[in-house]
């Protein structure tokens, strides 16, 4: 298709024709867009605004191989915080694609934080045994998640539509009487009725916290991926698989939880009971210190704990955690001067819509990446700041299978127009081959 179509449906409402569908634009949808050739028309949804996702709440920062004796202690690292249930081939994809991936965000325009002779700041969070995160203060989502919207909207082959929800898929048959997935319905703002036809549907509709009376997310974060997914007999694996975050800034009034990031930890934050005495190791992984918060709240019949930042440097707490800083004098709390109230709440989903190592659902022509997805990357609980690089990992992944899948069915022509718009092809290990040659389009 040429560019993406609208027309007047037979029924109510209207339809749209397109290459490629993309509900959801967090990292993960945008990310699969920005990595699809010109020649392929792509409509992206947003249940909310685009402010409205989760990505840009993720405070901490990015993992990355730090360099390549670092490997084997980042993949057990990630092992050890997901209980070794999680996928061995997924963790490698993502740790090896991991360095250029960054550099594909710093040639984007992302900011991460440097060193006085220009090179990487790197931080560390718990569970991770060394320092192998980058970071843009203590807003690197924001950053990451802004920067990619910003090359998606200068895309002339994508349109984005804000505040549209997803409500069914749409299925057909393909040349070999195979059940597949056709695209999605949606409604519109107005309240009207949409169908988006598509020859590749991608779900990164995010997490479950909306669900939740108290969560990190976003309201509208509500599982809606899984939902449909599974109506239509995808396959869903290990939804109890959810993660709760240690330090949240506790309140008395309703509404989403504002994480203190685990970097904060990282630096030398300390946690502390009532009577000011630590209680845990705070750089374990997040389910163990959690649990630990939980017993100590019990033990002592307390609502919170405290979260002492007297071991972080005046200028690192400035520099690094403008934000939170900014945040918690708002709400009436210097941490330069005293420990802040916290208690955990719900933050991640390491469950959701089966995929395999290309981000394909059991549903064929169905994809999904990010948090709605489970590729094995997180095992039962997810090790810090591998949530935005798994995203981004696994939707380039997708976006390279869409193109395989769609070049080997269309006509030397168009083969040869997808390569003049983009030469090069990246495969999954992030070789790179011309587009021409890989497909015979020559």
């Amino acid at each position: 298709m040429g560019g993406v179509a609208g027309r007047e449906g037979a029924g109510a409402g209207r339809v749209i024709d397109c290459d490629v569908v993309i509900v959801g634009c967090g990292v993960a949808g945008l990310y699969c867009a920005l990595n699809l050739p010109a020649a392929l028309s792509v409509v992206l949804l947003s249940k909310g605004g685009v402010e409205e996702c989760d990505s840009m709440l993720a405070q901490g920062g990015i993992c990355v191989l730090h360099d390549p004796d670092d490997y084997e202690s980042f993949f057990e690292d990630t092992l050890r915080a997901g209980h070794y249930e999680n996928r061995l081939e997924s963790v490698d994809l993502m740790i090896r694609a991991s360095r250029p991936i960054i550099d594909d965000l710093i040639k984007r325009g992302v900011r991460f934080a440097r060193r006085a002779d220009g090179s990487l700041d790197y931080t560390r969070e718990g569970a991770h045994s060394r320092a192998r995160i980058v970071y843009h203060e203590d807003v690197t989502g924001e950053e990451i998640t802004t920067r990619l919207l910003a090359c998606v909207r200068e895309l002339p082959h994508a349109r984005i539509l804000e505040h549209t929800c997803m409500t069914d898929l749409v299925e057909g048959f393909d040349a070999d009487g195979r059940r597949v997935c056709r695209g999605v319905l949606a409604t519109a703002p107005d309240g009207s009725r949409l169908q988006i036809n598509a020859d590749a549907t991608v779900l990164a509709t995010g997490g479950v916290g909306g669900l939740y009376a108290h969560s990190t997310n976003f309201g509208c974060l509500t599982g809606d991926g899984c939902r449909v997914a599974a109506e239509h007999g995808a396959l869903l694996e290990h939804m109890d698989y959810v993660q709760v975050h240690p330090t949240t800034l506790w309140t008395e009034r309703p509404g989403r939880a504002f994480l203190i990031s685990e970097s904060a930890r990282g630096e030398g934050a300390i946690l502390l009971n009532d009577a000011g005495e630590r209680f845990v190791d705070e750089l374990q992984p997040r389910d163990v210190v959690s649990a630990a918060i939980l017993a100590e709240m019990a033990r002592t019949g307390v609502e919170h704990v405290w979260l002492s930042f007297e071991r972080v440097p005046r200028e690192e707490i400035e520099g690094h955690f403008t934000h939170i800083l900014e945040h918690c004098l708002s709400e009436g709390y210097d941490i330069r001067e005293r420990p802040i109230p916290v208690v955990p709440a719900q933050h991640y989903f390491m469950g959701g819509i089966h995929v395999n190592a290309d981000s394909e659902t059991t549903l064929p022509h169905l994809f999904a990446c990010g948090e709605t997805c489970c590729n094995g990357v997180h095992g039962r609980n997810r090790l810090a700041s591998n949530s935005l690089l798994e995203s981004l990992v696994f939707a380039q992944r997708a976006a390279d299978k869409i193109m395989r899948d769609r070049f080997a069915q269309d006509t030397a022509a168009q083969l040869a127009m997808a390569a003049r718009a983009r030469s090069r092809f990246i495969a999954g290990s992030r070789d790179v081959t011309d587009v021409a040659l890989l497909t015979g389009a020559v």
